[in-house]
């Protein structure tokens, strides 16, 4: 989907355009610059602040005609709350504040990338504008019509001012790619999945040969030679054949061991033969959520040509309920070689990731694994919307996960993993069974998965409660949220990216 947000950078001096939007503190504080382009009208503004009872919290906003005297037709104050405690994350919400202002059909925004303290520093101003980008996302491809009220994609030209042009380009080139990798993670839950099947995701994922990153894409036949059965089975109830698709960036040193991701993409779940209650079935189209990530953060990785190898893998199937179906009953033999009695079709997302773990397992030697998945209902129980369930057998990688989620915003919480829920995946009939009880269903869920991840550092990441439905927030109005791709990103980049 066309970005019709274009964000640039200016320095301070440049003359303003079109809608003013300046930043104060908790005390109605402007900075040097901001103050100097507001000139005797920031008085008049702090009076109207006051008198509107502003309290410039953190992403508040006060929007209002531009004071004579404003080489601006519009000025929009946002808040920054108290200075001393703004963290990198609350400048990608300020960022989105300002979109969420906006108006389709705007002249060009001048945003004085300022605090009261002085010129915000090049990874600030990176942050204002990816949060501008994030916020200005919608997926409206497919209407014809809008309603009465309802309004079109934000189309603005947005100029930040800035203390160093050179260095805010710079710090952004990163980020840039970054929020593409989300955008394109939150374009692909969005999509209808009569639109995007398996073929057709792996055609999409295959697009990110133009950023180098090397694809190849596993048939039936080929799975079917590797002995993928677990996540052959849950596919073999539909029409629309299953693929893996595996991606590769190679920006590290040769040889180094890489680091892999790997994301269920069931693209639709009916529940198969278990069948799912119609309400709220629709919602089903997100059940790839994990492979959507793992899409979008190859991208963002290659696009900013990370110093890293990287493994990106994902499994794509549809679980339908047709004559040729898994049954509850049947027993499959995963590639591990490990036999697997079906309890409920519906507990297929963990079928097909055991077969792309073993998969990346023994064929790439990574570092350390994390999957993704729009798992289990139970993890909503558990943790709502604010927090994906965060499994592992590793703890210093999973401190990594979690302080890097509480830097992006993007929140883990780790739930316990131990032998006396392992136990309950045991089968009479099999070497285990595809669901346990409902008690602890996320754990047990786990607990399958760890059994094809051997010694690997390894990491699941529950995001069925993250991927899509959730709130809104500053930066993301859309029903696919892109969660995973901030927060696998920052994880690399501060501890497993090599130095050039």
């Amino acid at each position: 989907m066309p970005d019709a947000v274009k964000v640039g950078f200016v320095p301070f001096s440049s003359a303003l355009r079109g809608i003013l939007v300046v930043f104060c503190d908790d005390t109605l504080n402007f900075g040097p610059a901001t103050s100097k382009a507001l000139g005797p009208a920031a008085g008049t503004i702090k009076r109207a602040a006051a008198a509107e009872q502003f309290k410039a919290k953190s992403a508040s906003t006060l929007d209002f005609l531009a004071p004579e005297g404003v080489k601006a037709s519009r000025l929009i104050v946002v808040g920054t709350g108290k200075q001393p405690e703004l963290k990198n994350n609350d400048f990608l919400k300020l960022g989105g504040a300002v979109a969420g202002k906006l108006r389709p059909g705007n002249e060009a925004v001048t945003i004085i990338a300022e605090l009261p303290a002085g010129p915000m520093t090049p990874e600030q101003v990176a942050a204002v504008a990816a949060g501008v980008r994030l916020r200005a996302y919608k997926f409206d491809r497919y209407k014809t019509k809008k309603k009465d009220g309802e309004e079109p994609p934000l189309s603005a030209e947005i100029s930040l001012a800035v203390g160093d042009v050179s260095a805010a380009k710079k710090a952004f080139a990163s980020d840039d790619h970054i929020v593409d990798g989300v955008i394109l993670a939150r374009d692909l839950v969005n999509e209808p999945p009569n639109v995007l099947f398996p073929v057709e995701f792996a055609r999409r994922a295959s697009q990110l040969r133009k950023l180098g990153v090397g694809i190849d894409v596993l048939d039936v036949k080929a799975m079917t030679k590797l002995g993928m059965g677990a996540l052959l089975g849950v596919g073999q109830g539909s029409t629309r054949p299953s693929r893996t698709v595996i991606m590769r960036w190679d920006g590290g040193r040769k040889g180094d061991q890489p680091v892999a991701f790997v994301g269920k993409g069931v693209c639709f779940d009916t529940g198969g033969i278990s069948i799912k209650p119609s309400g709220s079935m629709e919602d089903m189209k997100g059940d790839m959520g994990g492979a959507a990530c793992v899409v979008g953060l190859m991208h963002a990785l290659a696009g900013r040509k990370a110093r890293i190898n990287a493994v990106g893998a994902i499994g794509l199937v549809e679980n339908m309920p047709d004559g040729n179906a898994q049954r509850p009953g049947d027993i499959v033999t995963s590639m591990s070689g490990q036999t697997i009695e079906i309890i409920n079709t519906d507990a297929e997302g963990r079928l097909v990731l055991a077969d792309v773990l073993w998969y990346v397992k023994e064929k790439f030697k990574p570092k350390f694994m994390i999957d993704l998945a729009t798992l289990t209902g139970a993890i909503l129980v558990a943790l709502g919307t604010e927090h994906a369930g965060l499994f592992s057998n590793d703890d210093e990688l999973s401190e990594r996960l979690y302080a890097a989620g509480q830097a992006t915003g993007e929140k883990v919480w780790r739930l316990p993993m131990g032998p006396e829920y392992d136990k309950l995946m045991d089968s009479q009939f099999a070497d285990m069974k595809n669901a346990g009880a409902r008690n602890g269903g996320s754990i047990t869920a786990a607990q399958f998965l760890q059994r094809f991840v051997g010694d690997t550092p390894w990491a699941h990441l529950d995001i069925a409660g993250t991927a899509m439905g959730v709130p809104k927030t500053e930066i993301n109005q859309s029903w696919g949220s892109g969660y995973g791709v901030r927060l696998l990103e920052r994880l690399v980049a501060e501890h497993y990216e090599g130095k050039r």
